[in-house]
Order: structure tokens, then sequence, then C-alpha cells
């Protein structure tokens, strides 16, 4: 694929075509194939065919360790799964302070599944591309985390989870209470009570705003992360043959962010409901 990169149009072309999901929209009725510049509903076909097979394996993986799990003779990956799960839910209990079943395996699923698809970064950048070039996919990018599309799903789904959380422990009154009566509290009488609709105005557009940045910060964080590490990884590419010790290098280094941006999507999604679910 470098080869090829460099004979049609240089290092441009080569990080360009690395760069470029493969996309399907439909245009004037037809669906269309990597033509979809500027289409709002253009589909990566490549991310979501990552995304759901990588979380099918972790269903897959987890539950048969769970239908074969034995306390005489448990197996390395059983024992693997279960430092996982001790670890997520140890985390859960130092965090949330609420009362939820959903919490724990939402973070065991966000930490394993975020991992996962990190995980496919590690990957030599022309491995999988090139086989998918030699059977006619000109395109394909296999780190769904490296597209803003996924994250920014993921984060939407724990935004929703959020209002609901909200909704469910305090009541659309007190939902509504936290977006207009904090941080600054109207006077409820006296002069100061002409003010009263101004600082609920600014309290609405201060929390809101707050509020929003939840699932903001939670995509472009791992968004921004992810990518900038498959840039490098498509750059230390460029030089060849003599790519595979930086590769390595940065490679081991990479395991670090990998885990990290896993740990603190879980993290936060935790931290934010426990608010949710907190009455104060």
């Amino acid at each position: 694929m470098a080869a090829e990169g460099g004979q049609d149009g240089g290092s441009g072309y080569y990080i360009q075509h690395h760069l470029q999901n493969l996309q399907v929209c439909r245009v004037e009725g037809e669906w269309v194939w990597n033509d979809c510049a500027g289409n709002f509903w253009a589909m990566n076909v490549d991310s979501m065919f990552w995304s759901v097979l990588l979380g099918l394996i972790f269903l897959v993986s987890f539950r048969s360790v769970a239908k074969k799990t034995s306390a005489d003779k448990p197996s390395r990956w059983q024992a693997v799964v279960e430092m996982i799960v001790e670890f997520v839910d140890s985390s859960v209990k130092d965090t949330f302070h609420g009362k939820s079943k959903l919490i724990a395996p939402l973070g065991l699923t966000i930490f394993v599944w975020v991992f996962l698809m990190n995980l496919m970064d590690l990957i030599p950048v022309d491995w999988i591309p090139g086989l998918s070039y030699l059977i006619g996919i000109e395109y394909m990018k296999i780190v769904p985390t490296t597209d803003v599309n996924i994250t920014f799903a993921m984060a939407i789904s724990v935004f929703i989870l959020i209002i609901f959380y909200t909704i469910k422990n305090k009541g659309i009154t007190g939902f509504i209470g936290e977006l207009t009566m904090h941080p600054i509290a109207p006077p409820t009488k006296g002069a100061g009570i002409i003010a009263a609709p101004l600082i609920i105005a600014f309290n609405f557009i201060l929390e809101s705003v707050a509020l929003l940045a939840k699932p903001l910060s939670l995509s472009l964080r791992l968004f921004g992360n992810m990518f900038a590490g498959e840039l490098i990884f498509i750059l230390i590419a460029l030089i060849g043959w003599f790519q595979l010790p930086l590769h390595f290098g940065w490679a081991v280094f990479h395991i670090l962010v990998v885990t990290l941006q896993a740990f603190i999507f879980m993290m936060l999604t935790i931290v934010y409901l426990s608010l949710a679910s907190e009455k104060h």
C-alpha cells in the first residue's frame, strides 16, 4: 500500500487514503459507494462493521466464560475476565453512590468495548487495508474510535442516560431546577426579585453549556487521542522497511493510551451518572 501510494500521489495520497472511510450513501435514489462528499447521511460502513464485530467478540467471549466458569480449574482466560470484572466492579462501587443494576454492566461494556476498538490501532496500518484492496475494497479503516461518528454515538447514548437518571431520581422539576436555580440562587423576596428572571436565564445558559459539554468532551477526547495515534502510525509506515523499530516503540507506548482512554471513558460515564443520581 505504501508503494502504491507513492506511485499514485506520494505521501499525501497515502495518508489521505488511510484516513478515508469506506462510505455508502443514497444519491438521487441510488446507493453510491465512496462518492459521498458533503452528504450528511453518508454511512461509514467500515466503522460500523468493526465496532459491531468487536462488540460481538466481547459478548461471545465473556458469555462463554460465564457458562464454563470453574472454581476448581479456572482457565487463563477466565482469570483475565474475572480480573476485568472485579476491576470494573470496584471502580463502580467507589464512584457510583446510588442504587442501580445497570451501572456495573454498563461500565464493563464501555471499558472492554472501547478497549477492543482502540486495540485495533496496534495492527500495522497496511495489513487489513492491503487485504481489502486486493479483494476490491478501496478504503478500509479498522479503528472505529478514530471515527468521530462512533465516539459521538457512544457519548450521546451516555448523555441520554444522564437525562434519564436525572429525571428518574429528581423528577422533572428537579431537573429543571438544576438548570435554572444553580449556581446563583435567584431571590424570592425583596427588591432583588425583579432580577430573578435574568438570574434564572443566566443559570439556564450556564448549566445548559455544562450539560452539553459532557457528551462533547467524552467524544472528542477519545476521538482526538486515537486519531492522533493512528496518524503517527501512518507517518511511521511512510519510512518503509525501517519502520519496524519505531512502530514497535510507539506501539508499546500506545498500549497505555489505548487502555487509559477506555478507562477514562468508563470512569467519566460512571461519574456523570452518579451526579445524575445524587439528590442535593
